[in-house]
C-alpha cells in the first residue's frame, strides 16, 4: 500500500472530463500500485478517512494517472477543488461486477454478441453493466440494454456507443 498526500485537482476544459475533480497519481507512484501498467486499474484504500474499494484509475499518457472523485465521494470529504486529501492506496485485485441476468440473456440469444462484450476491457464492461444499473426506470434500463445489445452487434466500446447515440 502506498501512502501519499494530493490535491483535489479539476479540469477546467478537457474534452469530456471537462468539470471533472480527480487527484493526480503520478507515474512512480502509480507504478509502485501496479509496476508496469498502462491501462485503467482499480484501487482501494482510503481517501482521508473514506474507505474507498473498486475506484477506477485514469490513464494520462507517460504512465500517470488520476483518480476522478465524484461529488458524491467529495460530499463525504467535505472537500472540493483545492483541497489538500490524504490517499493510502493498492491495487483492488477482488474488485468484479457481476453481469445482470436480463443483459446476459439478451447478449447470449446470439454467439458474436456476448463473444464481443468477453472481448471488451474489463472497464468497458464495467462501464455497460454499471450504466444498465444505474437505471432510475424500467424503460430507461430496457433502452440501455438495447443500446448494449446494439453496441455489441457493432463491436463499440461504451465511448462510442455513447458518442453515436448523440448524434
Amino acid at each position: 500500500m502506498i501512502h501519499f498526500k494530493a490535491e483535489i485537482e479539476r479540469f477546467e476544459t478537457m474534452g469530456e472530463k471537462t468539470g471533472w475533480s480527480y487527484v493526480f497519481i503520478p507515474a512512480a507512484l502509480a507504478n509502485e500500485i501496479k509496476p508496469g501498467c498502462k491501462k485503467s486499474f482499480r484501487v482501494k484504500g482510503k481517501i482521508d478517512q473514506l474507505e474507498i474499494s473498486g475506484m477506477a484509475t485514469i490513464p494520462m499518457g507517460e504512465g500517470d494517472f488520476i483518480i476522478a472523485l465524484k461529488g458524491e465521494v467529495r460530499k463525504k470529504l467535505r472537500k472540493e477543488a483545492g483541497a489538500s486529501v490524504e490517499l493510502y492506496l493498492e491495487e483492488d485485485k477482488d474488485f468484479k461486477i457481476e453481469m445482470p441476468e436480463d443483459l446476459e440473456i439478451c447478449l447470449s440469444e446470439e454467439e458474436h454478441l456476448i463473444r464481443n462484450f468477453l472481448k471488451q476491457p474489463k472497464s468497458h464492461q464495467n462501464y455497460y453493466i454499471n450504466w444498465i444499473n444505474q437505471a432510475k426506470t424500467e424503460p430507461t434500463r430496457t433502452k440501455r440494454i438495447v443500446m448494449t445489445v446494439k453496441a455489441m452487434d457493432k463491436g463499440q466500446d461504451f465511448g462510442a456507443m455513447i458518442r453515436e447515440s448523440k448524434l
